[in-house]
């Protein structure tokens, strides 16, 4: 099978949780005998914090602008047996009236940031990788948020057959490894600043590093603001590439997951990192969200914390009971949430989604 895809990046995985999840996808389905063609245009933000530059059994196109690549587009959808496009690629609308053009197998959508695109048109906004007719053209629109979102998919953007698509991890890249001194700390965050996120920081980290001056606390990403917060035992490395995240989180004692505020709002929107950080076998200490306890059983394999004294609970656990977790979590993430698990669920939507009655893993409107 070939499959084409119009994304936002795989190159780089600066400031975006795109790249690393499709690194994986695309491994998953190279060992699948799929071949995937990757279109990504060219910016000069992700040019600088590039970290890959080829797609394994497959290709990555680097393109200036979309006038300038729209001929070799079109020539590999013409080859392809499913074409996508996804949220937040720059060329989107123009890519999904080129698929449409062609006489493609299967068209597929897959928004990646779902609870944003939503929370856009309930603002007015108009979206970038969106055009006029919606979603209705596609034969498959997937979501990497699951619940309701699929619903509203199909009554805000007239999608006629939706279906989850969660994250997940690739255990040849993200595993236990030993503690790096230099990322070594009591509780850590990995992740791209955000705005709606800095509530949920403050009360998770900041506000339990300043209560506990004697421990050490780790902040890792992109794009954090030259007023942030900082406090003296609060240490911040920028941007890690994918294959430094094991020994950021195997460095950690307890490792923090926070959710985008329209994602938690949402529900049923586990972050890449949660994924990542399990299957390093470290500890993590989440926010909670409608159907957290789907992907992670809240006690056993992820710790949940409402307020800082939660935060502070978790932090003062026994050592013990803290590996115990640990080792729960990645055992999940192992034999749920791999890259190799869902590019078999996705080929199985595919699959789904060519019948003459297909229906709802997803709901067929």
């Amino acid at each position: 099978m070939k499959l084409v895809v119009f994304g936002l990046s795989i190159s780089s995985s600066w400031g975006n949780g795109h790249a690393t999840l499709w690194r994986g996808l695309i491994g998953g389905l190279a060992r699948r005998g799929c071949r995937v063609t990757f279109f990504e245009r060219d910016t000069s933000y992700y040019a600088g914090a590039r970290d890959l530059w080829e797609v394994p059994s497959g290709r990555l196109v680097l393109y200036p602008d979309w006038e300038s690549v729209r001929s070799e587009a079109r020539r590999e959808v013409g080859e392809a047996d499913v074409a996508m496009v996804t949220s937040f690629c720059p060329d989107g609308i123009a890519a999904a009236e080129l698929i449409h053009e062609l006489p493609v197998g299967l068209t597929v959508f897959y928004d990646l940031d779902t609870p944003v695109t939503l929370s856009a048109l309930e603002r007015g906004e108009a979206l970038p990788y969106v055009g006029p007719r919606g979603l209705q053209d596609f034969g498959l629109v997937l979501s990497y948020t699951g619940g309701a979102a699929l619903d509203r998919l199909q009554a805000a953007l007239g999608a006629r057959c939706v279906a989850p698509l969660y994250g997940h991890v690739d255990p040849g890249v993200h595993r236990p490894v030993k503690p790096v001194e230099h990322y070594r700390a009591d509780l850590s965050y990995l992740g791209t600043y955000a705005a709606d996120r800095q509530a949920a920081l403050a009360t998770l980290l900041l506000d339990v590093a300043y209560r506990r001056p004697e421990q050490r606390y780790l902040i890792g990403g992109a794009q954090y603001p030259a007023d942030f917060p900082w406090c003296p035992n609060l240490y911040f490395v920028r941007h890690l590439p994918p294959d430094e995240h094991p020994g950021f989180y195997c460095s950690s004692r307890l490792t923090l997951n926070i959710t985008r505020a329209a994602m938690a709002e949402m529900g049923w929107c586990p972050s890449g990192r949660l994924f990542e950080a399990a299957a390093c076998g470290t500890p993590v200490l989440s926010d909670r969200w409608a159907g957290l306890e789907e992907f992670f059983v809240p006690g056993q394999e992820i710790l949940v914390a409402r307020n800082t004294g939660d935060a502070v609970a978790a932090l003062d656990m026994d050592e013990t009971e803290l590996r115990r977790i640990g080792r729960a979590a990645r055992e999940r993430a192992l034999e749920d949430h791999t890259s190799d698990r869902r590019a078999t669920e996705l080929l199985a939507l595919f699959d789904m989604a060519r019948r003459p009655t297909r229906g709802a893993v997803g709901v067929e409107a």
